[in-house]
Formats: C-alpha cells, sequence, structure tokens
C-alpha cells in the first residue's frame, strides 16, 4: 500500500477493529486517543459523541504530524453514547453503574450515537453521526443478575454489548446495528470511499 493509502484506527477497541476486518481494512496503526470523556455541562448525547470522535481524530493527527511512516495517513476515531432522553449513560466501570444503567435501560428504549471523525492524508476533516433506536425487554431479576455475573458489561457504554448475550434482551432496533457495537459499517465505507480510500482493494485480493 502507497504512503497515502495509510491507515490509522484513532482507538485501542476489539470491537471496532473487529468490524473494521468485516470490510477488508485492517489498519496500519492502532493508536488510543486519551481525551477527557467527561459531558460538558447540559451537553446533548449528539453533541458528545460528534466533540469526543472529533477531539480523538485531532489529537492522534497532532501526534503523527512528524511521522515519516503515518503522517499522511488515513486518521479514523469513533464515540459511541448510550443516552435515555438527554441523560448520558456511562461506560460502566463498576458493578454498580453496570446496574443502574441495565435497570434504567428495562423495559424501555434508548438510543445509541456515535460520532466518526476522518482525518484524511491532506489535513482535511470529515465528519458523520449516526443514531440507532434501541428497545430492551423488561428484565427479570434472574436476567439481570445473570448478566452482570457475565461481567460482559465492562468497559461498555450503557452497561452492555449487543453482539455478546445483552442481544437476547433488544426487543425492537431501528437503524444501524453496526453502530450498537460501535462501528457503523456502512457510513464508515462511504466516508472512506468518499475521500479516496481504496476500500475494496481488499475485497479483490482477499476473495471477500
Amino acid at each position: 500500500m502507497s504512503d497515502q493509502h495509510k491507515f490509522v484506527l484513532a482507538s485501542g477497541s476489539p470491537r471496532r477493529l473487529s468490524l473494521l476486518g468485516q470490510i477488508g481494512i485492517e489498519p496500519d496503526s492502532l493508536l488510543p486517543a486519551d481525551v477527557d470523556e467527561t459531558p460538558l455541562r447540559a451537553e446533548h448525547p449528539r453533541s458528545l459523541a460528534r466533540r469526543l470522535s472529533r477531539l480523538k481524530a485531532e489529537k492522534v493527527a497532532a501526534e503523527l504530524k512528524e511521522s515519516a511512516e503515518l503522517g499522511k495517513a488515513y486518521i479514523l476515531s469513533a464515540d459511541t453514547v448510550v443516552a435515555v432522553g438527554r441523560r448520558i449513560l456511562p461506560k460502566a466501570e463498576i458493578l454498580d453503574d453496570a446496574t443502574a444503567c441495565l435497570r434504567l435501560l428495562s423495559g424501555r428504549s434508548h438510543r445509541v450515537y456515535t460520532g466518526l471523525c476522518l482525518i484524511t492524508p491532506a489535513g482535511k476533516l470529515r465528519q458523520d453521526l449516526i443514531e440507532t433506536r434501541v428497545r430492551f425487554k423488561r428484565l427479570s431479576r434472574e436476567e439481570l443478575e445473570s448478566y452482570l455475573a457475565s461481567g460482559e458489561w465492562r468497559g461498555k457504554a450503557g452497561g452492555y454489548a449487543i453482539q455478546g448475550l445483552a442481544g437476547s434482551f433488544v426487543i425492537k432496533l431501528v437503524g444501524s446495528y453496526t453502530n450498537v457495537v460501535g462501528l457503523p459499517l456502512y457510513e464508515t465505507l462511504n466516508l472512506l470511499q468518499g475521500e479516496g480510500f481504496p476500500v475494496y482493494a481488499n475485497w479483490q485480493a482477499s476473495g471477500h
């Protein structure tokens, strides 16, 4: 691959890496951006997802500016936010967080927003925001306790991973499923292709 087609994922998420692999894209580098993800006062979930994805991409771009190998790479970042109304749910790191999130989500609808940000080799910045609506069944005490015991919630926005056990809680989903996993593939591919990244090159080579 020529220099102008180097690709950096500004994330350490195994889910995002796996999703990119699904569409035949293997990043040249994974560079998680360490940014403060605290919402601003009265910040809307949509605005938070857009702001953080841009912050992450810009931070990695600044770090790579002088890099001989990756200074002219495509840089893609994403940030996923789970919300009930305007209430932003945390990335659950402790059991109490996960319990509170799942009790809130039980029997009701919520929205998952992912902000995408792409910085091209020429320094052009493109953004997109994707929204998916998800409705959970009412969780029984046994379901809640069993899911919490599984540990799958750890580090996940809203305290669940749809691609795991919690997929069985979803009654209805309107929008992109891969958005809820962490990277909306249709929009990601469109963003990359629109800026000249050879998305389909690997499909032909690998027989996808």
